[in-house]
């Protein structure tokens, strides 16, 4: 049994399909780019999930032909300048100096949002289609399971911008050290089919299918008791994080804002001079010229 679809500011679905929560990015215009409003949307979203006893897994998808395009750097919504109210104890960003701006702002909606969705006390699943760059790496990686159709791709091409990847930063727990740094080294493009081979994704099927078969896997796993899936989980994200995960994600986000700064600093822009357009195109360029080695 399907409930009707909540709508929560505009940008993000909700619905309950069988025990199964389905969390929309609903930005198909801009191929879901994660504005603030988004990220508090989602959070929104995922606390609904959470309080209700019904759900025992939440499948996470986006709107259109794409995952998402990462953070939002130059559409008409980017709200980077905007107050939201908070859910974590950091103060507001909006009217502070230098590198503190970010920094703030950062450690609210990108490193604690997406640290606080890792810890959700049910099952999650990434329902991934056709891009999942930069800031949608950072959506997919804190969900449980991934499930690609086989022609998504995955990439973080920031540091093309002198930036040491994206803020929550688990490349090296999502793949082999050494393909990692080629994956950040290149900004180039991940098939889901190696994606898989890597093991940073769990099925690739057919774009067709990819609903119906991430429905199959998120009902099979709603058959297992909520808190025997909820200590499951638990102990693995505490096994990795026992592997450094937390620790080294902190250290990274230390740098990544040391990046920001130093682009302030040489050039009088935190991206190093890349806009949505800007970097879209050198994506594209990039992706071409993989193609024709």
């Amino acid at each position: 049994m399907m409930s009707d679809v909540k709508v929560i500011d505009d940008v993000v679905h909700y619905q309950v399909e069988d025990n199964i929560a389905i969390v929309t990015m609903n930005r198909p215009e801009y191929n879901n780019a994660q504005n603030s409003q988004m990220t508090y949307a989602l959070d929104k979203a995922l606390q609904l999930a959470t309080n209700d006893d019904d759900v025992k897994v939440v499948v996470l998808a986006g709107a259109g032909k794409h995952f998402s395009a990462g953070h939002d750097i130059g559409t008409p919504g980017r709200d980077v300048d905007k107050s939201f109210e908070r859910t974590h104890l950091w103060y507001d960003h909006v009217n502070k100096p230098g590198g503190e701006f970010l920094y703030t702002r950062e450690h609210e909606v990108y490193l604690g949002m997406c640290r606080r969705w890792r810890e959700l006390p049910k099952p999650t699943i990434a329902m991934v289609q056709g891009a999942c760059v930069a800031g949608g790496l950072m959506l997919a990686w804190v969900c449980d399971l991934i499930v690609a159709d086989d022609r998504a791709f995955f990439s973080d091409p920031v540091v093309r911008m002198g930036i040491p990847g994206v803020e929550y930063f688990a490349h090296v727990h999502e793949l082999n050290a050494r393909i990692a740094k080629e994956f950040l080294f290149t900004g180039e493009r991940m098939s889901a089919e190696r994606a898989y081979q890597m093991g940073m994704v769990n099925k690739v099927v057919s774009r067709d299918s990819l609903k119906e078969d991430t429905m199959a896997l998120a009902s099979r796993i709603a058959q297992m008791p909520r808190l025997g899936l909820q200590l499951t989980k638990q102990v693995i994200n505490s096994a990795e994080d026992l592997m450094g995960k937390r620790s080294t994600m902190d250290m990274a986000f230390g740098l990544h804002h040391f990046a920001h700064a130093h682009n302030e600093t040489v050039s009088g822009d935190r991206l190093g001079g890349y806009d949505a357009k800007a970097m879209a195109d050198a994506n594209k360029s990039s992706a071409s010229s993989a193609k024709g080695k």
